[in-house]
């Protein structure tokens, strides 16, 4: 490895086998290697100079850890770890070996699904039938446009279509929650009104998706729902940092 650091990608148990086919971060990829510590390793390559979150970058990170996964539980790093040192990496899997055996043995066979719930576009002509407020205020600005009504009006609208996503977006959690194992509230996401990520069997997220997108489909004139999945478990980890440093 070189004065650059090294490039952490998420832990795995000892024998834990490495696609072949995948490199990692960086131009040329960089060779994915195991470091092992007793009964973890953690899978890293070597850290390029001056690491930014390119596409590709961003890329290669998710499909080697989604590849990785599909042969035992992964406890993924957000891309842009950095260890400055072999010995840094070593010690923290030693370290913390228990706690991370027992976080992989949490998320065996598991996966997550994000769930992301936003205004529907096509949503207004049914605001306005449904919201007497609306359809009193779209009155007014036909009767006597003015800047300030139309500025009521838009806001009034805004809102609205926020609220109405938001509550169709919190019944179709409420539905999906039973299915999953853990649920986990994301950051919030501008023009995002729900953000929730669920940890389900690996068996199970094809009908998993299936389900959110029959009940986004019985409110589509609320909500759209883009559910994205599977990922690797990033939501359901203790946070703990392998790096010294984040590439920015």
């Amino acid at each position: 490895m070189t004065d650059d650091g090294i490039y952490v990608y998420g832990i795995v148990r000892a024998e834990h086998p490495l696609p072949s086919h995948l490199g990692g971060v960086g131009e040329p990829p960089g060779a994915v290697e195991r470091l092992v510590e007793g009964r973890v390793a953690a899978v890293v390559s070597q850290a390029p100079p001056k690491l930014r979150a390119r596409r590709r970058d961003l890329m290669a990170h998710q499909e080697l850890l989604l590849a990785l996964a599909e042969h035992g539980p992964v406890l993924p790093m957000r891309f842009g770890m950095v260890a400055p040192d072999e010995a840094v990496v070593r010690r923290q899997l030693s370290d913390a070996e228990e706690r991370h055996l027992a976080a992989l043995a949490d998320l065996a066979g598991r996966v997550e699904i994000n769930v992301k719930a936003m205004p529907a576009d096509d949503s207004l002509a049914a605001l306005v039938t449904g919201d007497a407020t609306i359809r009193g205020l779209r009155e007014a600005v036909r009767r006597q446009p003015s800047y300030e009504a139309n500025m009521r009006l838009g806001e009034a609208v805004a809102t609205a279509l926020s609220r109405r996503a938001a509550e169709a977006g919190h019944d179709i959690v409420r539905a999906l929650t039973p299915r999953a194992h853990a649920v986990s509230a994301g950051p919030e996401v501008s023009g995002c009104q729900v953000n929730v990520s669920f940890l389900v069997d690996r068996s199970d997220s094809a009908d998993f998706t299936a389900e959110a997108e029959r009940l986004a489909g019985q409110s589509r004139d609320r909500v759209v729902l883009r559910v994205v999945g599977p990922l690797p478990c990033y939501s359901f980890l203790e946070p703990r940092a392998l790096a010294g440093r984040a590439g920015g």
